[in-house]
This record gives structure tokens, C-alpha cells and sequence, in this order.
């Protein structure tokens, strides 16, 4: 008698003792999750406060060929190293690298370029027809309303005069903005060129350049600063190459059907939609109101065949491009993901939008790290128990 009570409350300890740390796991999964969101607002007022951001925007901008060539040969070095593993030098390796990238870059301005100013001519002549269009679809949602008891002349007339004030600045300034877009992509590329020659001697020296940031380290620290490279580099390399992939094949297959639902510049419009897909869920949203827009002003059909396109592009994009291509890289839950967005745009805008994914991943890779290097999680959970 005395044996079976014995045994019976010892399952009951054990059992007790898995759901004390089921709960304390979830515990510190929370934690993890209110830490980086902390974190996150913390970072973004004191830079928002001590105005660092602007600061490092004029820095990058002075030395932005310096940063191009830097991103440019982080992004290339496993491709190298690859290469190398297979018995070629390291400086033929980063020549093949290099020239594979002259030729991409090469055969995507000779195939789009043309085509793109072409549609984009087009487009700026159509372009009061189109507000036009606007005004008139517009005006006739109004006049749904004229009969209710909802007083809408005054946000019609704040309406009709942002759209003509937008298109007298457009037309009468068209000279000057094609001006300072011509003299801004002649910089970009002279830019992107001195990026290109300063990346290809970076990538050649990236090992030196790591260990030599290694040896200024204290020998206690190395082999901590290794492993935590190593996972940020990982985390934000797979992210990185895996939106310029995801980016392209929106280009790609929204082009397709822009084109098939005869909307006017579509590869303008996919282009459009395929740089506002590096925002997470609100990025679709926002490419593709511009384009729903212009094809109900030519006609009800083009713009309801450009809702079907965006819709087809998005079910691709989340059923076989997002999975296949980036799958779990980043590996964060979706409510962070939106926080972040959010706190992010708050402060900083679009291009907080932009970078707000890839910061959080790696506070997150960063907070993991201190805790499996000081035991953090089990420490919590044995004083629980305890």
C-alpha cells in the first residue's frame, strides 16, 4: 500500500514538473518577444531623439560607393567561397563572380531600359487624359451622394484640387523633375560603378578584413564574435538574396499579366509593384493601388483584369515564391513582424518600413545568442522549479 502511494506521487511530481517548465518555456518565449519589441522602441526614439538617422543618411550618401561595393562583395562571398572550394583561386573566382554580374547587369538595362523610357513617353502624354478619367469617375461618385444628407462639396473641391494641383505641377514642372531624375541616375550609376571597383578589391580582401577585425578582439571574445557573424550573416544573407529573387519573379510574371490586362505602362506598374514588395504584407497593397487606379480610368474592364493579375501574382507569391525561395529565414512570428512595421513607419517612414524585418531578426538573433552563451532561459526555468 505503502509502495503504490509512493510511485503514484511521484508521477504526479513528474507531471507537475513538465507543465512547470512547459509554462516556463512559454514564459520566456514572451519575454523574447517583449524584449525585442523594447528593444525595438527604444532604439527607434533615441534615434529619432539624438537624430542619428539623419547623420548616418549624410554619411552613407558621401560614401555611398564605399557601402555599395561593401554590400555588394558580403552578398557575393559564399559564391566565392564556393569557387574556391572547388580548387580555383580566389582572385579568378572573384573575376567569374564579377563578370557574371557585369553581364546580368548589362542584359537587364539593354532589355528593359528601352522599353521602360518608351512606356514611360506614353504614359506622361496619356497622363492628363488620365486625370481626366480620375475627375470624372471621381465626380460621378459624388454624385451618388448629391441626394443624401452627407454635405460632400467641400471635400470634392479639397479632392479636385489635389488632383489638379498634382497635374499642373507635374506638367508645367515635367522639364525640371526629368532633369533632376537624369542628373539623379547619372550619379546612381557613376555610384554604382565606383561600387563595383572598390566591391571587387573588397571581396578579394573580406577574410583579411574579418580577421583583422578578429585579432583587435580579446582572445576570451573571439570565439563568441565568430559564431554571432556567423548567425547574422547567415540570417540576413538568405533574407537579402531571397526578396532580390522574390522581387524579380513579381517583376517578371506582374509584367505578364499587366501587359495581357492592356494596362498602359506595365512595366512601369510591375516595376512599382515589385519594389514595394520588399515591405511585408503592406508592400502588394501599396504597388498596386497605382495601377488599379489607372486601369479603371481606361476602362472598367482593364481595371478589374488588374485586380485578377495582382491577385494571381500575390497567390503565386505566397504559395510558391515566399516558400520556396525565402521559406523560414528569418524565422519570426507574423505579430512581430507587424509590430515592427509599424514602430518602424512610425518613426521613420517607408524606409523604416523597409529595414524593420532585418533589424528585428537580428535583435532577435542577438538576444538568442546572449542567452545560450549565459544560459539565460535555463537559469529562469530552474529557479521556477526552484
Amino acid at each position: 500500500m505503502f509502495r503504490k502511494v509512493k510511485t503514484k506521487d511521484k508521477e504526479i511530481d513528474i507531471t507537475s514538473l513538465n507543465d512547470i517548465l512547459h509554462t516556463g518555456r512559454r514564459l520566456i518565449n514572451i519575454g523574447y518577444f517583449m524584449a525585442i519589441i523594447c528593444l525595438v522602441l527604444a532604439g527607434t526614439y533615441l534615434l529619432r531623439e539624438w537624430h542619428i538617422l539623419g547623420y548616418i543618411g549624410e554619411l552613407l550618401r558621401v560614401i555611398s560607393p564605399i557601402f555599395v561595393g561593401f554590400i555588394l562583395a558580403w552578398l557575393c562571398v559564399p559564391m566565392v567561397s564556393t569557387l574556391e572550394s572547388k580548387k580555383i583561386p580566389r582572385l579568378l573566382s572573384c573575376i567569374i563572380i564579377y563578370l557574371g554580374i557585369i553581364l546580368f547587369i548589362t542584359l537587364l538595362c539593354w532589355a528593359l531600359i528601352p522599353t521602360l523610357a518608351s512606356q514611360l513617353a506614353d504614359f506622361a502624354q496619356a497622363l492628363p487624359d488620365i486625370v481626366k478619367e480620375i475627375t470624372s469617375f471621381t465626380d460621378g461618385i459624388f454624385d451618388s451622394f448629391s441626394n443624401s444628407m452627407f454635405s460632400s462639396s467641400e471635400l470634392r473641391n479639397n479632392i479636385y484640387g489635389s488632383i489638379e494641383g498634382f497635374a499642373v505641377d507635374l506638367t508645367t514642372n515635367l522639364p525640371h523633375h526629368l532633369f533632376n531624375f537624369g542628373k539623379a541616375l547619372i550619379s546612381g550609376g557613376l555610384n554604382v560603378v565606383l561600387g563595383l571597383m572598390l566591391g571587387f578589391y573588397v571581396l578579394y580582401d573580406f577574410d583579411k578584413f574579418n580577421e583583422g577585425i578578429n585579432n583587435m578582439l580579446p582572445s576570451n571574445w573571439r570565439d563568441g564574435y565568430k559564431d554571432l557573424t556567423n548567425r547574422l550573416n547567415s540570417s540576413l544573407r538568405n533574407y537579402v538574396q531571397g526578396v532580390f529573387i522574390v522581387m524579380f519573379l513579381v517583376f517578371v510574371t506582374q509584367s505578364i499579366g499587366l501587359t495581357i490586362a492592356g494596362l498602359k505602362a506595365p512595366l512601369l506598374f510591375a516595376m512599382f509593384c515589385a519594389l514595394t514588395d520588399i515591405i511585408p504584407y503592406f508592400g502588394p497593397y501599396i504597388g498596386a493601388i497605382p495601377a488599379i487606379i489607372v486601369g479603371f480610368t481606361m476602362s472598367p474592364i482593364v481595371g478589374i483584369c488588374v485586380i485578377i493579375s495582382i491577385i494571381v501574382v500575390q497567390m503565386l507569391e505566397n504559395n510558391f515564391y515566399q516558400p520556396l525561395i525565402m521559406g523560414h529565414t528569418m524565422k519570426l512570428h507574423p505579430v512581430t513582424i507587424m509590430i515592427g512595421l509599424l514602430v518602424f513607419q512610425h518613426f521613420f517612414g517607408i524606409l523604416g518600413m523597409i529595414v524593420a524585418t532585418p533589424a528585428i531578426a537580428c535583435i532577435k538573433v542577438i538576444l538568442t545568442f546572449i542567452d545560450e552563451k549565459y544560459n539565460i532561459s535555463d537559469k529562469v526555468v530552474g529557479d521556477d522549479n526552484n
